[in-house]
């Protein structure tokens, strides 16, 4: 697929990653992580430890961090499974990145709901920032995937960008986020449209004064 990203030679992977190892306070989490599951059930750290090392890489490349299969092999080690029962899970959940990304790795809902609400809108804004699905803009900033559901149905169309979901969005609230994050700017995380949580658009209109932002409950139950 021409969307799809590229993976890296095994050869230049293998000399890069091929030593990979937790840093010192990640051992510390992989430690705490394992003493979770009882023995026997060391598979169930799989999810944990690939997105520790997930963003292990990150940190050691400023980026949003992936997963070169020497890593996935360390990971299989530490929990004492074959590798391919790890690779099997790195490669079911879009939260893991086979291939290297940028530092904000955009992923733009493209199902049903955020489709109808105007995610065509948000791939516009995006490739008119430069953005190509697969691809990372050559400044290295900006990996843009085009996934599915996200979960944030009510607030469509949404964007996940690393950690982190930006709703309601239109073609420029896109560009306001893209552009801010490229200087360096952290832009307000949710509703772009100052939205509390999943709330009908322009405040709740049910359970008012459950919602008052300043209502005191403890008098109520005094």
């Amino acid at each position: 697929m021409a969307e799809a990203a590229q993976i890296p030679d095994e050869a230049e992977t293998r000399a890069r990653w091929g030593g990979f190892a937790w840093t010192e306070e990640n051992q510390k989490k992989a430690n705490e992580i394992l003493a979770r599951y009882p023995a026997g059930r060391e598979q169930s750290a799989s999810i944990p430890f690939l997105d520790l090392a997930q963003r292990q890489v990150g940190a050691e490349t400023q980026t949003q961090g992936w997963l070169p299969v020497p890593v996935i092999e360390f990971v299989a080690r530490q929990i004492g499974v074959p590798y391919m029962r790890v690779f099997e899970v790195a490669t079911f959940y879009t939260m893991f990145n086979l291939a290297p990304v940028g530092r904000y790795h955009v992923q733009v809902c493209g199902t049903t709901p955020c489709m109808l609400r105007g995610s065509d809108d948000v791939l516009a804004a995006c490739k008119n920032k430069g953005l190509i699905k697969g691809k990372t803009t050559p400044d290295g900033l900006f990996t843009l995937t085009e996934v599915e559901c996200l979960g944030t149905c009510a607030n469509a169309p949404m964007v996940q960008i690393n950690d982190d979901n930006y709703e309601d969005l239109d073609y420029d609230r896109t560009i306001a986020v893209l552009e801010a994050l490229a200087k360096g700017e952290q832009p307000k995380t949710g509703s772009t449209i100052g939205r509390q949580t999943s709330c009908p658009e322009g405040g709740p209109t049910t359970l008012t004064q459950m919602t008052h932002e300043n209502h005191d409950y403890r008098s109520e139950w005094a």
